[in-house]
């Protein structure tokens, strides 16, 4: 693609509080959607951004008229993580780290799918980790701690959601038919007993399923790059099924392994992951360009390990990726929207703000 002048930090900070300037363009349409859809780049910061824009010169969020930065901070600490990052944004509500959509006292808090379930709209997740990892289970399930991946995993197969896609099968099956569950119960065979499609392999296609769990992988699925499948392609599958129903749907989508190569300080990897994320956009957007009714949120959870830039050439073709630690900050990160009610995603907010208006967009 045609390389763009490579956006400083300053600019892109601009850029994305010009929400007020945006609401005149496309895109930033005043009025209810009847579709949502939520992408979480886990780990994407201003600084993976930047990345992403001087990697592929156009990106899908060009087209994202509106944008902000959030504030990530849980409960209980200046840093977050998944589990509470998630939470925020699924239930409206700041917990303390490791929870997930519950509080402290167990009372359990309700998500984004259920409030889309009980408004009458089919609802979905698509994940790169194991679908009971903190972010997808955060819009799923709920639990005292994001470890708890069997609790979790049975939580999901009584959520309802009507497509479930990710990586994580040992976590559904138990150990005598080759999972890792020591209770005993087959999880798959319960949800297909509920009328669930299940796969496993990434080249089916499910012309005939009225709802799917579609487990690609033992845990997480492998990283960008190395699977013969790209996110957009789970992606697309997830609205197919989702599109059929005609009170509308609510899907969020995670870019999983941006944090865990921000994690590992692999720059390397970490431009294949917003390759991958960048896919998964595009396929949102061509949705909603033929959908006219859906609003797409993006946002992340948490920044990942202070990913500062430098280099010298205009394109940033020669840029460098420095890291401060191999940990989550606390900076903030990006908020930008389109379609619907896009306009009341602008400016700096709160993580349990987003979650709130996403509630409200329910009514």
């Amino acid at each position: 693609m045609r390389q763009k002048t490579l956006p400083f930090a300053l600019a892109a900070l601009c850029l994305l509080l010009s929400g007020p300037r945006a609401m005149a363009q496309d895109g930033g349409e005043r009025g209810t959607p009847k579709n949502i859809i939520v992408l979480i780049g886990d780990g994407l910061g201003v600084g993976q951004l930047t990345t992403m824009k001087a990697l592929l010169g156009e990106i899908s969020l060009d087209a994202f008229p509106v944008g902000g930065l959030v504030a990530t901070q849980s409960r209980n600490n200046f840093v977050t993580e998944s589990g509470a990052g998630g939470t925020a944004l699924s239930t409206g509500e700041r917990v303390r780290n490791r929870l997930i959509s519950q509080r402290e006292d167990g009372t359990p808090l309700r998500t984004l799918l259920e409030a889309a379930s009980a408004a009458g709209k089919a609802t979905g997740t698509v994940s790169t980790s194991a679908v009971t990892h903190a972010t997808p289970a955060s819009f799923l399930t709920h639990a005292g701690d994001r470890g708890r991946e069997m609790e979790i995993a049975a939580g999901i197969a009584r959520s309802g959601a009507d497509a479930i896609i990710g990586g994580g099968r040992r976590f559904f099956l138990p150990s005598g038919a080759g999972g890792a569950r020591e209770d005993g119960r087959n999880l798959v065979e319960e949800m297909q007993a509920a009328g669930y499609t299940v796969a496993t392999e990434p080249a089916e296609e499910f012309p005939d399923a009225e709802k799917l769990l579609w487990l690609l992988d033992e845990d997480a699925l492998p990283p960008a790059g190395k699977r013969a499948y790209d996110l957009r392609h789970l992606v697309l599958a997830a609205l197919s099924l989702l599109a059929r129903h005609d009170a509308g749907f609510v899907l969020m989508i995670e870019g999983s392994q941006i944090d865990w190569a921000c994690h590992d300080n692999n720059f390397a990897q970490l431009k294949e992951e917003l390759r991958d994320f960048d896919g998964a956009v595009a396929t949102a957007l061509d949705f909603a360009a033929g959908d006219g009714e859906t609003l797409i949120v993006v946002t992340a959870d948490h920044e990942t390990a202070g990913l500062a830039l430098t280099g010298t050439a205009p394109d940033g073709s020669d840029m460098v990726g420095h890291w401060i630690s191999d940990d989550h900050t606390a900076n903030m990160v990006p908020l930008l929207a389109v379609g619907p009610a896009a306009h009341r995603f602008g400016g700096l907010k709160r993580n349990d703000e987003i979650g709130r208006l996403l509630h409200e967009l329910l009514r």
